[in-house]
């Protein structure tokens, strides 16, 4: 990862590795808020020179540790500085809104040293889509830089009637502060001495400024907030070091990338491009999260029910019922020269949305909040019968109404992903296949619990629905001379006949025949399909495959935990086994042992895993990977109406043992150790259960109180 980030809530910081953003940088490097950067330069000067990175660490999302030291400096002959003379430690976080930097400058020379240090900030406040350079700029305002004591206020008047103010305050005696944004101290350090510099960075719209906290008590209160996240959280311990840390890395990338605005926190997509509220990724995030924190399910669900479409609007893609996509809250987007606010240009956010309120209900029983999101769920299923399937063939379909939409409506959403044998692109209406198992999963889930609300009339006939499908989906999406489903039907209902990963998606869903699921479980896992590190999202024998693609050929993990859920679900171990295995040797290949969005579908044989570009790290669904592993490993499936818990466990190799406490389901929690006994027997010694549920265990497990 060329680049460190931080966030909270709704603002992050990504820098180089130095902790600089650079002038002019083309990398969108800067401090974020509401889709706008409040900061496009800082930088940090020795005697006006760069200093040199030693390290650079981001192990913890939440405080960035920066180590550099000067260069050799010398002018007309005279010794400025000795080169290494200097070590500047640079510590971030970012508290209540407000970014925290302590610079530490020490001096390591025998001798006492005298030079410059200097700061030198600037903020175009441009809107996030014009960093990344999909608009063109905005007629906004700079405003003139306020200087005042220890204080720099950069002002920006927006287009959409919004102020926008990044003021830099900073806590020691400066000698200059130039109006180009640049502030300047002269430091006199004998040696061993230091001296500590603190800049805090505050951005804010229409001058509402937050509580500014002391640096110690802010860094106290953050940390707090951390472990308060890790003990609500299950707890895992095993034998295998690599995914311990993997299942750690992901619950503390989860936690960084949690945001509220107001409705309970929710996973945003990733950074740093998408820590916004986005319909699929926090869905399917929230989802993989049940069996480590089932309750930002709540907060996901509460959310996405809040922008629930209302009405017609082509510009946004919505329609009523309609689960949103993606929220922006940048200037464009107020203005509307983009239809983000939000767009609704997604075709699996609404199944989801209603799959993730079922499964939520099953790990926790919370009926009141089914209760409560019913009208929304209710107008959910009238928007995938009557909008979601518009030619009325019994299949969910996607079109492109906004002409600053999405094409591609589904997970892959790039433009040259739904292809056919022939290299031609399917044009839509497009029926994807792991949409038609989303819907059926979502009306399979949600009937029997609409029973519990008295709503039998509505439970029947989505019931009804569902077989239906589930009878016509086997028939139409089904290949038969590749013995494998179809990508999607296109808008002349032809079946666009790539082999990909989709299919897998639609295991999970229960949707699938018994045989043609053993098929496609054995697809998954075959060479053509699985690089070694995991399961490609195109087969490498399709006419399109391209291992460096986004998504025709490269690997995501999160693509491979939903496969995971369906072949878990279904009882194909073996491959379970195999796929996690090969996300587990992935993982040793990336930094901090971050699963990153994505990654090049090359075969192991090539040796390390192959970066993407321009990967998200952290990204939610990524990091929710190694919870799904949990929920394979244990083969847990919650059954609230029952009041059951079963378990089928499965190791992948290397794992003998896996101890597991406070996994919250039901009314309490429930505390287990798994251990193999043989190649394919397990024992489960179940040490506390205050679940309100019974256990259950399948044949080949043995279940000891």
């Amino acid at each position: 990862m060329d680049y460190r980030v931080i966030k909270e809530n709704d603002i992050f910081l990504t820098t180089d590795k130095s902790g600089d953003i650079p002038a002019e940088n083309s990398a969108g490097l800067g401090l974020y808020m509401k889709d706008t950067r409040f900061l496009n330069r800082m930088e940090l000067f020795i005697n006006g020179e760069k200093p040199l990175l030693l390290t650079s660490s981001a192990e913890e999302n939440y405080v960035a540790n920066i180590l550099l030291t000067n260069k050799h400096m010398e002018r007309d002959g005279e010794l400025l500085l000795w080169r290494e003379s200097v070590e500047i430690q640079r510590v971030r976080f970012i508290f209540g809104d407000i970014v925290y930097e302590t610079v530490k400058l020490s001096n390591f020379s025998p001798k006492p040293l005298n030079f410059e240090f200097s700061a030198a900030f600037a903020a175009d406040f441009k809107d996030m889509f014009i960093v990344r350079g999909y608009n063109d700029a905005t007629n906004g305002i700079i405003l003139p830089v306020e200087i005042r004591d220890n204080l720099m206020i950069f002002r920006y008047g927006g287009t959409d009637g919004i102020q926008r103010e990044t003021r830099i305050d900073w806590d020691l005696e400066h000698e200059l502060v130039d109006e180009s944004g640049e502030v300047f101290f002269r430091l006199s350090l004998l040696p061993a001495e230091n001296r500590e510099i603190t800049f805090t960075i505050t951005p804010s719209l229409n001058g509402a400024l937050p509580l500014k906290h002391q640096k110690e008590q802010a860094v106290k209160l953050l940390t707090d907030s951390y472990r308060t996240w890790f003990r609500k959280s299950t707890w895992i311990r095993t034998d295998l070091v690599l995914y311990d840390e993997l299942y750690d890395r992901g619950l503390q990338d989860l936690r960084v990338l949690l945001t509220d605005i107001g409705y309970g926190s929710f996973p945003v997509a990733g950074l740093p491009l998408f820590a916004v509220p986005f319909g699929r990724d926090s869905l399917i995030a929230a989802l993989q999260m049940l069996p480590s924190n089932p309750q930002i399910a709540k907060g996901t669900l509460k959310t996405m029910a809040a922008f629930q479409g209302t009405k017609v609007d082509l510009w946004r893609d919505e329609q009523p019922g309609k689960i949103m996509h993606e929220l922006r809250s940048g200037e464009l987007a107020n203005t509307n020269q983009i239809p983000f606010n939000p767009y609704y240009g997604t075709i699996d956010s609404t199944p989801l949305f209603l799959v993730l309120l079922a499964e939520y209900y099953h790990w926790t029983e919370d009926l009141e909040l089914v209760k409560e999101l019913f009208p929304q769920a209710e107008k959910a299923l009238m928007w995938i019968n009557e909008y979601g399937d518009r030619d009325k063939d019994g299949f969910v379909e996607y079109h492109q109404e906004s002409s600053k939409g999405i094409a591609n409506q589904g997970w892959k959403d790039s433009g040259d992903s739904i292809i056919h044998e022939n290299g031609d692109y399917g044009h839509a209406p497009i029926a994807l296949v792991e949409v038609q198992g989303y819907v059926y999963q979502a009306k399979t889930k949600l009937a029997p619990i609409l029973r519990l609300l008295g709503k039998d009339e509505l439970a029947d006939r989505i019931h009804q629905d569902a077989q239906e499908l589930k009878k016509k989906f086997n028939q139409s999406f089904w290949m038969d001379d590749h013995k494998y489903f179809a990508i999607a039907l296109d808008s002349r209902k032809n079946q666009v006949r790539s082999v990909t990963s989709n299919p897998g998606h639609a295991l999970m869903s229960g949707i699938v025949e018994e045989a043609k699921a053993a098929e496609v479980a054995k697809r998954l896992v075959s060479s053509d399909m699985f690089s070694g590190y995991g399961i490609r999202t195109m087969s490498s024998e399709s006419a399109g495959f391209n291992p460096m693609s986004y998504h025709d050929g490269s690997v995501w993990p999160h693509d491979n935990s939903i496969c995971l859920m369906g072949l878990g679900a279904l009882g194909f171990k073996e491959e379970a086994s195999i796929i996690m295995s090969g996300m587990l040797k992935a993982a040793k290949g990336f930094e901090y042992s971050r699963l990153p969005e994505l990654f090049c579908g090359y075969d192991i044989s090539r040796g390390s895993p192959v970066p993407y570009p321009v990967a998200c790290s952290p990204q939610a669904w990524a990091a929710g990977t190694p919870i799904v592993f949990l929920q394979v490993m244990l083969g847990i499936v919650p059954d609230a109406i029952a009041k059951t818990i079963t378990l089928d466990p499965v190791l992948p190799q290397g794992m003998d043992s896996i101890q597991v406490e406070r996994l919250a389901i039901g009314q309490g929690h429930l505390d287990l150790h798994v251990l193999r006994v043989s190649e394919k027997a397990y024992r489960v010694n179940l040490s506390r259960n205050t679940t309100g549920y019974r256990v259950v265990v399948k044949e080949s497990v043995l279940l000891q109180r």
